[in-house]
């Protein structure tokens, strides 16, 4: 099963490793329950902060209502300011955690996250509302990348199409079961209760996570078996084997520069990150463009109250896990019989065939739900029409971003941050221009629209498992 060779220590040269391939403290070693465990932890902050992303949408009406906003504007920025935060982020956090450690980067991102949430709950005007959105935004945008980097840290190639799947359903489902509930929370309590809901759920997430969670990053732990031994040998020329020579002696304060370059250089300098990355944010922007109509065209049209047009995203939510157990079933047993046949040389294109049959599924559902809901047909039409967008989505999520992951495993953390900037860049703007494109094409023309453009984006990852080798060899990422 195993891929990689880990470098181990030799004293006599000054480099400091692993004492055996199958040293207990490398984390790819870990027992598989505890792999799974500290995955699961991650896993589960990175539900709740996505959850809190659209969790607001029902109730945003109602504070339309006591903050006497008219704007339709400033009322689709409380929802899509949080995404603001997120383009954010990434850029500073996941840095942070390739420098210091996944583990404290999380804790303190977290419960940054919780503590805007009361702010959110307390907000006096949509202004300020708005403000606070965007700050528990950046708190809870470190899972999402950091979450990348964990899967980089404990599993091998062979297994990480599994571990992806699990760490993605958190950024696809909980946006959308965030309206379902966010939608009986705010008329049965109120739109506040939406943010105090939050801050107890996901300051109870965050008490596990910081009390059970430990450090995963390699490069941490070496570093500080590193400084032990420096003290310990009184060899300060030791170095730790992810220490490039000539940056054994970089101040923190080059190396936290160096860091925070990291996501930004990826983006621009890696075109296999620049094209993921503008695909999934495509993809990511139609999300929430979705997100601005669902509820106006159930409560509207079909006359649904606040609490019950939650239940309209249910067909996503569906899609979403059918293509979840797909994906995490059939993508390793891929790479298995893929590296078998290629001599037992793992090549991180043999990710991507599986996502040009996801990527054929999501325009399916824009002409559906949008022509389906412009003719006022049976509600359970449009839902239905949804499923297919999700089931997409989600295998295109999973395999990418692994891809990433299995591209550039040092940087996983700064690949997804690139990856997240993107995508929540587009997930905030382009629902801005959602209800002027919907008023003057309508439902049927203005979703066909997205559909063609996304039909037009499926030979993206064809052209990637033909070209991406080149390209990686071409545009190697130092």
């Amino acid at each position: 099963m195993k891929t990689e060779v880990y470098p181990l220590t030799d004293i006599q040269k000054g480099i400091v490793g692993w004492e055996s391939q199958t040293d207990p403290l490398n984390p790819r070693n870990y027992s598989p329950s505890r792999k799974w465990f500290l995955l699961f932890l991650v896993s589960m902050i990175t539900f709740i902060s996505p959850f809190a992303s659209s969790v607001f949408a029902p109730a945003v009406a109602d504070a339309d209502l006591e903050f006497g906003n008219t704007s339709s504007v400033l009322g689709t920025l409380g929802v899509t300011s949080y995404l603001f935060g997120y383009g954010t982020g990434p850029l500073i956090l996941s840095p942070l955690s390739e420098i210091h450690g996944r583990r404290i980067v999380l804790n303190a991102a977290t419960s940054f996250f919780v503590l805007f949430q009361i702010g959110c709950a307390l907000a006096p005007n949509l202004s300020a509302l708005i403000v606070f959105r965007v700050l528990t935004g950046i708190g809870g945008s470190a899972c999402l990348t950091i979450g990348g980097g964990v899967v980089s840290d404990l599993f091998e190639p062979e297994e990480r199409g599994l571990a992806m799947s699990i760490f993605s359903a958190g950024p696809l489902l909980g946006p959308v079961l965030g309206p379902i509930c966010g939608g009986f929370i705010a008329q049965g309590a109120g739109w506040r209760w939406v943010f105090w809901v939050l801050v107890i759920v996901g300051g109870t997430f965050t008490t596990f996570v910081a009390i059970f969670n430990r450090e995963t990053n390699p490069v941490i732990l070496l570093r500080s078996k590193t400084e032990r031994l420096r003290k310990e040998l009184s060899r300060p020329d030791l170095r730790s084997c992810y220490e490039k020579e000539n940056r054994s002696e970089d101040s923190s304060i080059t190396r936290l520069i160096l860091g925070l370059a990291t996501p930004l250089r990826l983006l621009f300098r890696a075109p296999i990150v620049s094209i993921i990355a503008v695909y999934i944010a495509t993809i990511y922007g139609c999300l929430y463009l979705l997100f601005t109509t669902v509820t106006s065209v159930f409560q509207d049209i079909y006359g649904w109250s606040v609490a019950i047009s939650g239940l309209a995203y249910i067909g996503l939510g569906l899609g979403f896990l059918t293509s979840q157990f797909i994906f995490g079933m059939a993508s390793d047993r891929i790479i298995i019989r893929l590296k078998a046949r290629n001599g037992g040389v793992f090549e991180p294109e043999m990710r991507l065939p599986i996502s040009i049959f996801f990527a054929s599924f999501v325009p399916i559902s824009f002409f559906w739900y949008g022509w389906s809901a412009q003719a006022h047909t049976h509600w359970i039409v449009p839902i239905i029409g949804l499923f297919p967008f999700a089931f997409g989505m989600m295998g295109i999520f999973g395999t990418l971003q692994t891809y990433i992951v299995d591209s550039y495993p040092q940087y996983a953390a700064s690949g997804f941050a690139a990856i997240t900037v993107t995508r929540s860049l587009f997930g905030a703007l382009l629902p801005l221009a959602g209800p002027y494109m919907y008023h003057s094409l309508g439902y049927g023309w203005g979703d066909s629209l997205l559909g063609f453009v996304t039909l037009g984006m499926i030979p993206i990852p064809l052209l990637l498992s033909h070209f991406g080798a080149f390209l990686r060899e071409r545009a190697a990422f130092v």
